[in-house]
């Protein structure tokens, strides 16, 4: 009979609608292989179920192994463990989560980083917000930047025309916003901004808000109100089309307010496309001056950067050049190996 192997992780949340944490997971994974054992639920639990199980089933099925928790939380019982960290959003902001879930993660994460054997932190920015927030020494974290797939990147005209009409696009000009219309997200001042930018851009351009409302038992619901002209909205993409939706685009606005990472617009950026996107928390540690930053909390400063980048050709195809070789440098194999090795480390040592 086979030895169990010495290192396991809880992939529970890969039940869950596929995004950034889901993503990160799932990658990793393809590129570690075989040399860890996965571990969940039987059926997908979410909410106060799939909490339960962590606590309470989880620690019976590691059996005394390590175990790698890759999603922002995990069992108190195990302090044999390294947890994935991604942001602290839940603590810094919980008026953009729905109660429940913002006092279950206040109460639960700081305890689990202090009893944790290791945390691993998508940034500095995270590491630096959990030793602020939990008091644990930075030497107990390790940092291991997000990767990028390789299908990310510039895509041919014949898909993005296909793309395009697949979604309805009405112009060949797009401006494009991808991810969940969730409150830190910003949409209401992206949309704000749109409506001051519009009369000093061409009725040839319009703004694409890609993806699907989040999930009410996590977020709290985002109001967008009237839209402004030239707004299309198109809904969940799918993962299939990211590519060439991401291609055709003229720019990338993300005005997310808080990140831990930030996947969507380095994929953007690997893509060669120019990226606006916020200047606080993890945005200029990953993105660099290879995109345009604003304060996007200023909905003058969004709208003035939005007719730079249609009216600035030359702007646009320098910060395409600098985001494609920016996007370069984070690599899944790359951030598999490292998060590999940090388990590694943990499981031949005592917590």
């Amino acid at each position: 009979m086979t030895a169990p192997l010495r290192i396991c992780v809880n992939t529970r949340t890969l039940a869950a609608p596929l995004t950034g944490v889901q993503r990160y997971v799932r990658e990793l994974l393809r590129h570690i292989g075989d040399r860890i054992e996965t571990v969940a639920p039987a059926r997908a639990l979410f909410g106060i179920r799939g909490h339960l199980w962590d606590q309470c089933k989880l620690p019976g099925l590691v059996r005394g192994r390590l175990l790698w928790s890759p999603g922002n939380t995990g069992p108190l019982a195990c302090r044999r463990q390294v947890v994935t960290v991604h942001d602290l959003a839940p603590i810094h902001h919980p008026e953009w989560f729905s109660p429940a879930f913002a006092a279950w993660y206040r109460w639960v994460l700081p305890r689990l980083v202090r009893r944790c054997q290791h945390v691993i932190a998508v940034s500095e920015f995270t590491r630096r917000s959990l030793v602020e927030a939990t008091g644990v020494p930075a030497d107990r974290m390790s940092v291991v930047y997000s990767g990028i797939d390789e299908r990310f990147q510039p895509q041919p005209p014949e898909a993005v025309a296909a793309v395009r009409q697949a979604l309805g696009i009405p112009v060949p000009g797009y401006l494009l916003y991808l991810g969940s219309l969730e409150p830190r997200k910003n949409i209401p001042r992206l949309l704000q901004a749109w409506a001051k930018a519009t009369g000093a851009v061409s009725s040839q351009v319009c703004l694409v808000v890609a993806g699907a409302k989040g999930q009410t038992r996590i977020f709290r619901e985002v109001h967008l109100g009237g839209l402004p002209p030239s707004v299309h909205l198109t809904g969940r993409i799918g993962d299939e089309q990211l590519p060439a939706l991401l291609s055709g685009a003229m720019a990338f606005v993300y005005p997310s307010l808080y990140e831990g990472f930030g996947l969507p617009p380095l994929e953007a950026m690997a893509c060669g496309v120019p990226v606006l996107a916020g200047n606080r928390t993890a945005f200029p540690e990953v993105l660099g001056d290879a995109a345009l930053l604003v304060d996007t909390e200023d909905t003058d400063a969004i709208a003035q950067a939005l007719v730079r980048l249609i009216q600035d050709p030359d702007m646009r195809r320098s910060l395409g050049r600098k985001g494609e070789d920016r996007a370069r440098r984070f690599r899944w194999p790359e951030a598999a190996e490292k998060t590999w090795a940090v388990l590694q480390q943990a499981s031949e040592s005592q917590p």
